[in-house]
């Protein structure tokens, strides 16, 4: 790593050791710092379409930069429960996903750590239906086949919708697809509606015209969280440091260049710009800052919800996988 530390990250890192030697995982940690922490050998980030900002760091190849003598390796998922199968076996050290995925994979007893999250994108996921559909409410839902990927943000979604409109989860017949498969059906009509989030829901909204029956406002806070393994956060807090400065930056970039932003991404995932442009206008300022008490709390009504529904077999309590660094100091370090 490079022996140069900015003012942010100079903050982000005395925050995190002072987290470090407080749970007695980085001894001499501090000193250690000092004389430059060592990174990671290994670093494999788990990413999908929708993760912007990881996507640009991707593409500028800063991580690579930043850490010069790690092995940097991007691994792209459809989804969040695929990442983080990947993230809870070790084929992962860090990833991002929406809300749902890590409470399917606390419930299966699955180690890993919430370790970041960004501000929600309620407008970002929508339940979609084919333009000449009948169904004009969400209570028109009730005994039709509805698409989506089981265990994502998508899955929060629906339940919230189907709640909303007076019905029971039996009253629906959810039909498990992966994106891909459920545009395809979708597109096909062998499914009456579909439950998805961008850049699928953008892509699919230019290409089809579907019309859009709800999306997530009011619905659904669809928080985005940075995940990690467990062995990673003890080992390497600083390098988290340094990943959270980078991808503010990066969103920084999103927000303020977004004519670079767009083509970074549409070179990296062959979709249009035009797609890459709505799905962005969608997406609000989204810097990388530590689980707040509210963003907790939403959390645990996504796993409340599941489990009332016995989606999920145990009940679990988000905060027991939360990491805690000093959380008032890292906002501020991370504020953009």
């Amino acid at each position: 790593m490079s022996s140069s530390i900015s003012p942010l990250r100079r903050r982000l890192l005395q925050v995190l050791g002072l987290t470090a030697a407080s749970w007695g995982l980085m001894p001499g940690w501090a000193r250690a710092q000092s004389a430059g922490d060592k990174a990671p050998e290994v670093l494999r980030i788990g990413y999908q379409k929708s993760a912007v900002n990881l996507v640009i760091l991707k593409q500028q190849g800063v991580l690579e930069k930043r850490f010069p003598n790690s092995k940097v390796s991007w691994i792209e998922f459809p989804a969040g429960p695929q990442l983080l199968e990947a993230l809870s076996v070790g084929s992962l050290e860090f990833g991002l996903t929406g809300d749902s995925p890590p409470v399917f994979a606390q419930a299966a007893g699955k180690d890993l750590l919430y370790v970041g999250a960004e501000p929600p994108k309620p407008d970002s996921s929508a339940i979609l239906v084919p333009k000449d559909s009948p169904l004009r409410s969400l209570a028109d839902l009730k005994g039709r086949k509805v698409a989506l990927q089981k265990g994502s943000s998508a899955h929060y979604l629906l339940v919230q919708a189907v709640a909303k409109a007076g019905l029971q989860w039996t009253d629906i017949q959810p039909i498990y697809l992966t994106p891909a498969d459920a545009r395809a059906a979708f597109e096909r009509k062998s499914v009456d509606a579909w439950a998805i989030w961008d850049p699928f829901y953008a892509a699919t909204e230019l290409a089809v015209q579907p019309r859009v029956l709800a999306t997530g406002r009011n619905l659904s806070s669809n928080n985005s969280f940075y995940l990690a393994s467990r062995p990673f956060v003890s080992q390497h807090p600083a390098a988290l440091a340094v990943i959270f400065e980078e991808l503010t930056r990066a969103d920084r970039l999103a927000q303020d260049n977004r004519r670079e932003a767009i083509k970074l991404i549409a070179d990296f995932s062959g979709l249009d710009a035009g797609v890459v442009s709505l799905f962005l206008q969608r997406r609000p300022k989204s810097p990388v800052g530590p689980l707040t008490a509210q963003t907790v709390a939403d959390q645990q009504r996504v796993a409340d919800a599941f489990h009332k529904l016995g989606l999920i077999p145990r009940l679990v309590t988000v905060a027991d996988i939360v990491w805690r660094p000093d959380a008032q100091r890292l906002a501020q370090a991370t504020r953009p």
